[in-house]
């Protein structure tokens, strides 16, 4: 059976702004006007989810989708970094940081490695065959980047360092289709036309 994942990152908010670890926070209003204005764009699905984040959920929202939190989509644990920013964490522990960037095993913040994310991604991509009853299954969900990065790595059997290689733009559809050990990607298609200006 064919499976056609179609996943949404989310609108920004400032957390992301400021480059903060998993920095759970609401849309600003910025974030929902760009959200509310690519609803047009939204495929059709067979089933709809987003991750449990304030930011997946006001995305959803702003989208039109109404859909309950999928906890297997949830964002990235980043443990005692959560909430804190990139920079400051970086120079209080910079040993833990390179590391966190280099070890895929590595969880010096408490919360889950890199490994641990991809196979929790990886995971929930295989639990979408058996979802479908053997015919073909139109999956869309409005989760976090980290989380479309990990399930990208592992649909396409890459080693876990090319998540770090790998961008996704805040409101992008990415698409996998195929069915577990055989995926194709299609990424970052814009919801929407890029503003003017």
């Amino acid at each position: 059976m064919t499976v056609q994942v179609m996943l949404i990152s989310p609108a920004l908010n400032a957390a992301l702004r400021e480059a903060r670890f998993d920095g759970d926070a609401p849309l600003d209003a910025a974030g929902a006007r760009r959200a509310r204005a690519a609803a047009a764009a939204v495929p059709a699905a067979d089933r709809q989810l987003r991750g449990p984040s304030e930011r997946c959920a006001g995305t959803a929202d702003a989208l039109g989708l109404r859909t309950g939190p999928e906890p297997a989509v949830r964002g990235w644990d980043m443990g005692r970094w959560s909430g804190r920013r990139l920079a400051a964490v970086g120079g209080e522990e910079p040993e833990a940081v390179s590391a966190w960037l280099t070890d895929p095993s590595a969880a010096p913040h408490g919360g889950e490695s890199l490994l641990e994310l991809c196979s929790r991604a990886g995971r929930w991509l295989e639990t979408l065959e058996s979802a479908g009853g053997g015919a073909g299954l139109r999956v869309l969900g409005v989760v976090e980047p980290a989380v479309v990065r990990a399930v990208i790595v592992e649909a396409l059997a890459l080693p876990p360092e090319a998540f770090w290689r790998l961008d996704v733009a805040p409101l992008t559809l990415t698409g996998l289709s195929g069915r577990s050990g055989r995926w194709n990607l299609r990424c970052g298609q814009p919801l929407s036309p890029a503003p003017a200006g």
